[in-house]
Protein backbone atom coordinates (compact mmCIF):
# COMPACT_ATOMS: atom_id res chain seq x y z
CA UNK A 1 0.00 0.00 0.00
CA UNK A 2 2.89 2.38 0.80
CA UNK A 3 4.40 2.00 -2.26
CA UNK A 4 0.88 2.67 -4.07
CA UNK A 5 0.78 5.79 -2.28
CA UNK A 6 4.06 6.71 -3.16
CA UNK A 7 3.80 6.06 -6.66
CA UNK A 8 0.00 8.09 -6.61
CA UNK A 9 1.91 11.33 -4.95
CA UNK A 10 4.37 11.15 -8.01
CA UNK A 11 1.74 10.68 -10.27
CA UNK A 12 -0.26 13.84 -8.47
CA UNK A 13 3.18 16.19 -9.05
CA UNK A 14 3.61 15.19 -12.35
CA UNK A 15 -0.21 16.14 -13.52
CA UNK A 16 0.87 20.04 -12.15
CA UNK A 17 4.02 19.93 -15.02
CA UNK A 18 1.07 20.33 -17.43
CA UNK A 19 0.42 23.60 -15.53
CA UNK A 20 3.63 25.31 -15.59
CA UNK A 21 5.02 24.07 -19.24
CA UNK A 22 1.93 23.82 -21.65
CA UNK A 23 0.76 20.88 -24.01
CA UNK A 24 3.58 20.54 -26.11
CA UNK A 25 6.42 20.49 -24.00
CA UNK A 26 4.07 18.32 -21.79
CA UNK A 27 4.37 15.51 -24.47
CA UNK A 28 8.05 16.17 -25.60
CA UNK A 29 8.97 15.78 -21.51
CA UNK A 30 6.49 12.39 -21.26
CA UNK A 31 8.17 10.73 -24.22
CA UNK A 32 11.52 11.61 -23.74
CA UNK A 33 11.55 10.61 -20.22
CA UNK A 34 9.83 7.00 -21.46
CA UNK A 35 12.25 6.50 -23.84
CA UNK A 36 15.18 8.03 -21.93
CA UNK A 37 14.31 5.72 -18.55
CA UNK A 38 15.37 2.62 -20.93
CA UNK A 39 17.11 4.18 -23.76
CA UNK A 40 19.92 6.54 -21.17
CA UNK A 41 19.12 3.84 -18.91
CA UNK A 42 17.58 6.71 -16.64
CA UNK A 43 15.47 4.58 -14.90
CA UNK A 44 17.94 2.92 -12.86
CA UNK A 45 18.37 6.30 -10.88
CA UNK A 46 15.10 7.74 -10.79
CA UNK A 47 12.32 4.84 -11.96
CA UNK A 48 8.99 6.40 -10.38
CA UNK A 49 9.98 9.59 -12.69
CA UNK A 50 10.23 7.34 -15.73
CA UNK A 51 8.17 4.48 -15.28
CA UNK A 52 4.37 3.62 -13.82
CA UNK A 53 3.55 7.29 -12.68
CA UNK A 54 4.91 8.89 -15.50
CA UNK A 55 2.99 7.25 -17.86
CA UNK A 56 -0.39 6.78 -15.33
CA UNK A 57 -0.47 10.77 -15.17
CA UNK A 58 -0.20 11.61 -18.53
CA UNK A 59 -3.38 9.82 -19.02
CA UNK A 60 -4.88 11.63 -16.37
CA UNK A 61 -3.67 14.57 -17.68
CA UNK A 62 -5.28 13.66 -21.55
CA UNK A 63 -8.46 13.53 -19.33
CA UNK A 64 -8.60 16.30 -17.76
CA UNK A 65 -7.34 18.51 -20.92
CA UNK A 66 -8.99 16.90 -23.46
CA UNK A 67 -8.86 20.12 -25.17
CA UNK A 68 -5.19 20.33 -25.12
CA UNK A 69 -4.07 17.02 -25.21
CA UNK A 70 -5.16 14.16 -27.80
CA UNK A 71 -5.33 10.91 -25.71
CA UNK A 72 -4.81 9.45 -28.27
CA UNK A 73 -1.37 10.77 -30.10
CA UNK A 74 -0.56 10.54 -26.25
CA UNK A 75 -1.11 6.43 -26.20
CA UNK A 76 1.29 5.88 -29.38
CA UNK A 77 3.38 8.65 -28.26
CA UNK A 78 3.98 6.67 -24.88
CA UNK A 79 4.02 3.07 -26.89
CA UNK A 80 6.63 4.13 -29.57
CA UNK A 81 8.90 5.86 -27.20
CA UNK A 82 8.91 2.82 -24.87
CA UNK A 83 9.57 0.49 -27.38
CA UNK A 84 12.50 2.32 -29.23
CA UNK A 85 13.96 2.89 -25.35
CA UNK A 86 13.85 -0.82 -25.30
CA UNK A 87 15.15 -1.07 -28.38
CA UNK A 88 18.12 1.20 -27.69
CA UNK A 89 19.03 -0.63 -24.32
CA UNK A 90 19.28 -3.82 -26.28
CA UNK A 91 21.50 -2.75 -29.21
CA UNK A 92 23.56 -0.99 -26.66
CA UNK A 93 24.11 -3.97 -25.08
CA UNK A 94 24.45 -6.20 -27.90
CA UNK A 95 27.34 -4.29 -30.06
CA UNK A 96 28.89 -2.40 -27.45
CA UNK A 97 28.53 -4.30 -23.94
CA UNK A 98 28.85 -7.67 -25.28
CA UNK A 99 32.06 -6.89 -27.23
CA UNK A 100 33.36 -4.94 -24.07
CA UNK A 101 33.06 -8.69 -21.98
CA UNK A 102 34.29 -10.90 -24.66
CA UNK A 103 37.44 -9.26 -24.21
CA UNK A 104 37.38 -10.43 -20.61
CA UNK A 105 38.65 -13.65 -20.46
CA UNK A 106 37.45 -14.27 -16.66
CA UNK A 107 36.12 -17.49 -16.32
CA UNK A 108 33.44 -15.94 -14.19
CA UNK A 109 32.73 -14.11 -16.81
CA UNK A 110 32.63 -16.70 -19.49
CA UNK A 111 30.09 -18.76 -18.02
CA UNK A 112 27.67 -15.93 -16.45
CA UNK A 113 27.46 -15.28 -20.40
CA UNK A 114 27.26 -18.89 -21.25
CA UNK A 115 24.10 -19.16 -18.82
CA UNK A 116 22.70 -15.76 -19.73
CA UNK A 117 22.55 -16.97 -23.61
CA UNK A 118 20.72 -20.06 -22.37
CA UNK A 119 18.29 -18.34 -19.82
CA UNK A 120 17.47 -16.22 -22.91
CA UNK A 121 16.82 -18.79 -25.57
CA UNK A 122 14.28 -20.40 -22.92
CA UNK A 123 12.25 -17.95 -21.15
CA UNK A 124 13.72 -14.55 -23.01
CA UNK A 125 10.17 -13.45 -24.56
CA UNK A 126 8.43 -13.53 -21.20
CA UNK A 127 11.16 -11.90 -19.32
CA UNK A 128 10.93 -9.18 -21.86
CA UNK A 129 7.33 -8.60 -21.14
CA UNK A 130 7.32 -9.13 -17.39
CA UNK A 131 10.17 -6.40 -16.97
CA UNK A 132 8.34 -4.17 -18.38
CA UNK A 133 6.43 -3.92 -14.81
CA UNK A 134 9.36 -3.55 -12.87
CA UNK A 135 11.25 -0.69 -12.07
CA UNK A 136 14.83 -1.83 -12.22
CA UNK A 137 14.52 -4.58 -14.07
CA UNK A 138 12.89 -2.39 -17.41
CA UNK A 139 16.08 -1.09 -17.55
CA UNK A 140 18.46 -3.67 -17.13
CA UNK A 141 16.63 -6.70 -18.74
CA UNK A 142 16.97 -4.84 -22.40
CA UNK A 143 20.68 -4.45 -22.29
CA UNK A 144 21.20 -7.80 -20.93
CA UNK A 145 18.66 -9.77 -23.36
CA UNK A 146 21.20 -7.84 -25.76
CA UNK A 147 24.73 -9.31 -24.32
CA UNK A 148 23.22 -12.83 -24.41
CA UNK A 149 22.29 -12.40 -27.97
CA UNK A 150 19.05 -12.99 -27.59
CA UNK A 151 17.28 -13.61 -31.02
CA UNK A 152 16.39 -10.29 -32.12
CA UNK A 153 13.00 -11.12 -33.41
CA UNK A 154 11.98 -12.53 -30.44
CA UNK A 155 13.06 -9.63 -28.61
CA UNK A 156 11.34 -7.19 -31.11
CA UNK A 157 8.52 -9.20 -30.85
CA UNK A 158 8.46 -9.51 -27.14
CA UNK A 159 9.31 -5.72 -26.46
CA UNK A 160 6.20 -4.42 -28.98
CA UNK A 161 4.03 -6.69 -26.50
CA UNK A 162 5.34 -4.84 -23.75
CA UNK A 163 4.92 -1.73 -25.01
CA UNK A 164 1.55 -2.21 -25.58
CA UNK A 165 0.77 -3.47 -22.71
CA UNK A 166 3.10 -1.02 -20.23
CA UNK A 167 3.07 2.36 -22.37
CA UNK A 168 -0.56 2.05 -23.64
CA UNK A 169 -2.19 0.51 -21.32
CA UNK A 170 -0.70 2.49 -17.97
CA UNK A 171 -1.43 5.67 -20.01
CA UNK A 172 -5.27 4.78 -20.89
CA UNK A 173 -5.59 3.03 -17.23
CA UNK A 174 -5.20 6.67 -16.61
CA UNK A 175 -7.47 8.16 -18.69
CA UNK A 176 -10.18 5.70 -17.52
CA UNK A 177 -9.13 6.17 -13.93
CA UNK A 178 -10.10 10.17 -14.26
CA UNK A 179 -13.22 9.81 -16.80
CA UNK A 180 -14.56 7.14 -15.49
CA UNK A 181 -16.02 7.59 -11.27
CA UNK A 182 -15.93 3.47 -10.45
CA UNK A 183 -12.63 3.59 -11.52
CA UNK A 184 -11.49 6.09 -9.61
CA UNK A 185 -12.63 5.20 -6.47
CA UNK A 186 -11.15 1.34 -6.85
CA UNK A 187 -7.25 3.23 -8.20
CA UNK A 188 -6.20 1.67 -5.39
CA UNK A 189 -6.69 -2.11 -5.85
CA UNK A 190 -6.62 -2.08 -9.55
CA UNK A 191 -3.13 -0.60 -8.69
CA UNK A 192 -2.07 -2.99 -6.06
CA UNK A 193 -3.22 -5.77 -8.34
CA UNK A 194 -0.98 -4.64 -11.15
CA UNK A 195 1.79 -4.47 -8.58
CA UNK A 196 1.11 -8.23 -7.14
CA UNK A 197 0.79 -10.01 -10.39
CA UNK A 198 4.30 -8.21 -11.60
CA UNK A 199 5.96 -9.42 -8.87
CA UNK A 200 4.61 -13.01 -8.83
CA UNK A 201 5.41 -12.92 -12.57
CA UNK A 202 8.83 -11.45 -11.95
CA UNK A 203 9.74 -14.05 -9.13
CA UNK A 204 8.71 -16.82 -11.56
CA UNK A 205 10.80 -15.90 -13.68
CA UNK A 206 13.89 -15.40 -11.43
CA UNK A 207 12.72 -19.05 -10.22
CA UNK A 208 13.63 -20.31 -13.69
CA UNK A 209 17.06 -18.42 -13.70
CA UNK A 210 17.79 -20.58 -10.56
CA UNK A 211 17.45 -23.75 -12.30
CA UNK A 212 18.99 -22.35 -15.63
CA UNK A 213 21.82 -21.82 -13.60
CA UNK A 214 21.93 -24.55 -11.30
Amino acid sequence: MLSTQIRLSISQDIVGWFDQIGPILFYLTVFGLVFAGTGLFVGAFIPFITGDSLVFAAGLVAAANQDSINIYFMVVGVGIAAWLGDQVGYTMGRHFGRPYLDKRQGKWIKTAIAKSEIFYQRYGWWSIVVARFVPWARVIIPALAGIGRMNYYKFFSANLVGALLWGCGLTLAGYFTYSIPWVRSTVYVIAIGVITLSVIAGVRTWLENRKVNS
